[in-house]
């Protein structure tokens, strides 16, 4: 496959995640480096034409972004039906996990103003009591 940059490198998956793909799905075989990069290939030549083909349907629709819906359309057109339902489990991990990253930094978030508050307050009573104690060091210079 033949890059207008002339680099394959930039459009193929990184061969170190295949093979941690190949490793954690086939433990206990051995796979030969032609055949790994036979995976990496045809991992690369699936992506692009999944994502050629939701490009399509995304521009058919008038839209600028490509959508889950829009690559989920363009594996049925491309014959991969069998694969929409786990794309669509995946899919939904992925927006669970999203929306529970987004509650944690929230929660974080919290608990930095909470910090900042208590801080403030701490920084207040202090200059109160530092205020409060040369006060009444005047006076005690008063009754000299």
């Amino acid at each position: 496959m033949a890059s207008s940059s002339g680099n394959d490198d930039d459009l193929t998956i990184p061969r170190a995640a295949i093979n941690k793909m190949i490793k954690e799905t086939l433990p206990n075989v051995r796979v030969a480096n032609d055949a790994r990069e036979l995976v990496v290939n045809c991992c690369t030549e699936f992506i692009h034409l999944v994502s050629s083909e939701a490009n399509e349907i995304c521009n058919k629709s008038e839209k600028k972004t490509i959508s889950p819906e829009h690559v989920i359309q363009a594996l049925e057109s491309l014959g991969f039906g069998s694969y929409i339902s786990e794309v669509k489990e995946v899919l939904q991990e992925c927006k669970t996990a999203r929306q529970q990253q987004a509650e944690l930094a929230q929660q974080e978030w919290l608990q930095m103003q909470q910090a900042a508050q208590q801080a403030q307050l701490a920084a207040a009573s202090a200059s109160a009591t530092n205020q409060a104690g040369s006060s009444q060091d005047e006076e005690d210079d008063d009754d000299i």
